[in-house]
């Protein structure tokens, strides 16, 4: 299983408005450009990357993956900002 930070930096509108829909079938929206996806099986992320890879333009867009172990998961604090949603996620 696969957990993971997703952000992204993409200048365009309408293609982040795309990205934005795209991963939150894969995770929780946490910050403005930045989801947090959980217990992602290998075929869900490379699903999600090929979704991904169909939606940038990597010369004009920024998207980075930081991958979290399970003891590292446990380790993320936060302060401020709303509170964690339903941990149930759907997957498109």
């Amino acid at each position: 299983m696969n957990n993971l930070v997703v952000s992204y930096d993409i200048p365009d509108d309408k293609r982040r408005t795309k990205v934005h829909k795209m991963l939150k079938s894969y995770g929780q929206w946490m910050q403005y450009s930045l989801f947090e996806c959980h217990d992602l099986t290998d075929a869900q992320y490379a699903k999600m990357r090929v979704r991904l890879d169909r939606l940038i333009k990597p010369d004009e867009d920024s998207v980075r993956f930081y991958f979290l172990c399970g003891c590292c998961v446990g380790k993320v604090e936060r302060v401020g900002g709303e509170l964690v949603r339903d941990d149930s996620i759907f997957f498109a």
